[in-house]
This record gives C-alpha cells, sequence and structure tokens, in this order.
C-alpha cells in the first residue's frame, strides 16, 4: 500500500525555522516549534498579539520578501494569502528546504501532522489530507492514553452551542483539567489568552477558529466587552465556544464577567476550574505558600494598580502587619512601590522575598532576594512578566529546591 507522506521527526534545536504569517495558524504552530529548540523567526505585516510578544521567537513586522528562507532547515507558509505562500514555497523548493503550505497542504513539500505528547510520548497522526479524521484519531489517543481505555473514535462529534469558560493552567499543557481538555477537543470556536496553555491549541482540528484575546502587559488589548460579544455571537450562530484562559478563570480572570454576560443572553454557559497561577507557581518552584508553624495565611493581591492608585482596592498597611505569605499577581511593573508600602507598613526589610517567572514553562526562573532589595533585583535581573512575586518566609525556604525535577 502506498502512503502520500513519510512521517519523520525532524531535529530542530538551534537551527533557523522561519514562519511566514503570523495569525491564528501561526500562533498554533509556534508552541511545538519553541519547545522543539528551534531558532524560530515570524515574517508578519500584522501578528497578532500573542505571536508578537512571544519572547522565545524573533519577530519580523514586514511582507515576506524572496531570500527569508536564506539558512532556514525548515519553513511554514500560514498568510491568508495564497499567492504569498505559493513564492514561498517555491523558494523554498529552489533551495531543497522542506516546506508546509497551511491553506493548501497538496501545494507544499510537507505537513503537519495532528500530533500530541503524552508523558515522554511524541505522536503524529496523518489522514492523507483529511483534517477532522486525523483531528478525532489524535483526540481519541490522548484520551486514550490519558485514562488507559480503548481507542473510540468519534470522527463528527458535536458539542451543543454554548460557552464553556476553562481555566488552563499556569502554562504547562499538562496543567489543564481533563474535563477542560476534553472539551477543547469539541469546540468550534476558541478564544485564548495569552497567558492560556497555547501547546494546546495545536491540537485543534484546523477547522476550530482561533480568536486571540491576548492582553499584553502595557501592551495590545482585546477589550473586555469585545470578548464579551465574541463569546455571545459565536454561541448564538450555533457554536460551542472554550474560553481558554491561563491559571483560574475567577482568579484574576475576569471569568464571572464573562458568565454574567452568557446569563444575560440567554447563552447556555459552563465553568471549569484551572490549576491557579499563585499557587501552583511557588509550589512548582518549589515554595509551599503555606507551611505549619510558620504561616496560617495567605493573601492573594492584584498589582496591576499600585498602593497610591485612586483604583486600588488593596488596605497594604494591613497587609504589612501580616506575619504570613503574600503573593503578587501583574507585580513586575510596580515591585517597588509594593515593597516600599509593606516595609512603610511595618513589614521587616529582610522578610524573604521570591520571584517565579514564566512558572510551570521551560524557561521558569526563580530568583531570591528580600523585600529591602525586591525592586533592585527586579531590574538588575531584568525580571520580565509572567511573573509571580511571594513574600513571606516561606520564600526563603530552600530545602524543596534540591527535590525539584524528579
Amino acid at each position: 500500500m502506498a502512503y502520500p507522506h513519510y512521517l519523520a521527526g525532524l531535529e530542530l534545536r538551534g537551527r533557523r525555522v522561519v514562519v511566514v504569517g503570523g495569525g491564528s495558524v501561526a500562533q498554533r504552530r509556534l508552541p511545538n516549534l519553541i519547545a522543539s529548540g528551534a531558532d524560530v523567526h515570524v515574517i508578519a505585516i500584522d501578528p497578532t498579539p500573542t505571536v508578537e510578544s512571544e519572547v522565545a521567537v524573533t519577530v519580523h513586522r514586514r511582507a515576506y520578501a524572496d531570500g527569508d528562507l536564506d539558512g532556514a532547515w525548515y519553513a511554514m507558509a500560514c498568510t491568508n494569502d495564497p499567492d504569498v505562500n505559493a513564492a514561498v514555497v517555491a523558494e523554498a523548493e529552489r533551495s531543497r528546504i522542506f516546506c508546509v503550505r497551511a491553506d493548501d497542504a497538496k501545494q507544499g513539500t510537507a505537513v503537519t501532522p495532528a500530533s500530541g505528547v503524552h508523558r515522554d510520548l511524541q505522536f503524529g497522526v496523518l489522514a492523507g489530507g483529511d483534517h477532522r479524521r486525523s483531528g478525532a484519531v489524535r483526540a481519541a489517543i490522548t484520551e486514550a492514553l490519558a485514562d488507559g481505555t480503548s481507542l473510540k473514535i468519534d470522527d463528527d462529534r458535536k458539542h451543543a452551542a454554548g460557552v464553556a469558560l476553562v481555566g488552563g493552567g499556569p502554562g504547562d499543557a499538562d496543567l489543564i483539567t481533563v474535563r477542560g481538555r476534553k472539551l477543547l477537543a469539541e469546540a468550534d470556536v476558541v478564544v485564548a489568552d495569552r497567558l492560556a496553555p497555547v501547546a494546546l491549541l495545536e491540537e485543534l482540528r484546523p477547522q476550530v477558529e482561533i480568536i486571540d484575546a491576548a492582553k499584553v502587559p502595557y501592551g495590545r488589548a482585546m477589550r473586555q466587552e469585545q470578548i464579551n460579544e465574541i463569546l455571545v455571537d459565536r454561541a448564538r450562530a450555533g457554536k460551542f465556544v472554550v474560553r481558554l484562559k491561563g491559571g483560574d478563570p475567577y482568579v484574576y480572570g475576569r471569568g464571572f464577567e464573562e458568565l454574567q454576560a452568557c446569563v444575560d443572553a440567554g447563552v447556555p454557559v459552563v465553568v471549569v476550574p484551572g490549576i491557579s497561577s499563585p499557587i501552583a507557581g511557588p509550589e512548582l518552584a518549589g515554595i509551599p505558600v503555606t507551611h505549619r508553624g510558620v504561616t496560617h495565611e495567605v493573601v492573594i493581591v492584584s498589582g496591576h494598580v499600585g498602593p497610591d492608585h485612586p483604583d486600588s482596592l488593596t488596605n497594604w498597611e494591613a497587609l504589612a502587619q501580616m506575619r504570613g505569605t503574600i503573593v503578587i499577581m501583574m507585580a513586575v511593573k510596580r515591585i517597588d512601590e509594593f515593597a516600599t508600602a509593606l516595609l512603610a507598613g511595618g513589614r521587616p526589610g529582610d522578610t524573604p522575598v521570591a520571584f517565579i517567572e514564566n512558572a510551570s514553562r521551560p524557561d521558569q526562573r526563580l530568583l531570591r532576594t528580600d523585600l529591602a532589595h525586591a525592586g533592585q533585583t527586579a531590574v538588575d535581573q531584568q525580571l520580565i512578566a509572567p511573573a509571580i512575586a511571594v513574600i513571606g518566609p516561606v520564600a526563603g525556604f530552600t530545602d524543596a529546591d534540591r527535590a525539584l525535577g524528579f
């Protein structure tokens, strides 16, 4: 029996990969390329906020030009212009570079399989261009590996119209709940946050509409009212919509606002809790937010406005009098202000502080300091968002560091 494609695994670590186009298709492909260690370059006139803000890739905001594939080992043509995609494939063929063409797979020299990961096992499914079938088989394999059941392939499963607000966890695709992953596999539309586990987008069927609802810190952001309208409009059009968020929908995720919008519009809506980053992030860095005999309270604080801002609802003086753990989200830009407020309220300057950057991701970073030097440490170490600040005795614990990576 002849097969239309030859399956192979590419070693791309440190090798140049060029992705032409910065829309939802490129957004779906990037996580796996980044995870492979490739030197990824995106060429796009108007990349989505998520693509543009991805620190692990080099984004060139311009049109494709002949010669852009020089030095590449692999290429992807992902624009919405067939002529541009054809030109990319033509250059790739001249240069003997394998190239995926997203809008017309048969015109490319490589195809992207419906791929999945289970522990240290990677697998891919090709179905001769039948994307719905390959997606269904991949979903069945993923589910079977996760719960140990036999394969049950349903090519035509259809979820009733409505909205699911799904918490994706702190970032690693393996940390989404089983229910969240199942609903994601049944989605017609996915409205995704920048901090959601975007690697899961690669597992979606090709016909799934992906809407980038990224809120880039101090950059481009989709208005919450617009997000609410999209959820309602797509559901009313008979679609099953998954609102994929980082962490938990109800912990600084505006999930309840979205639920209210759906309820007011008469749209069926369900909430799927997620592993919350202010608890999981420190835990993944070896820091317990509570510990017997050390702390009896944990306070999770939003750092989106400073202590002196008129919109602030936080009593920083009261926080300073506490002996337990303070976890500050969205704190990168104003950590010096928060530290100053806590010091002024009486919190000792030698109080341990830990910063966890990109929790659960391969580039996770842990920084340790104390309250008196927190602001300077953040500057000196070039702390970037997303990052969590943990303040209190537990932030000084180091015993668990030696156990990480088991």
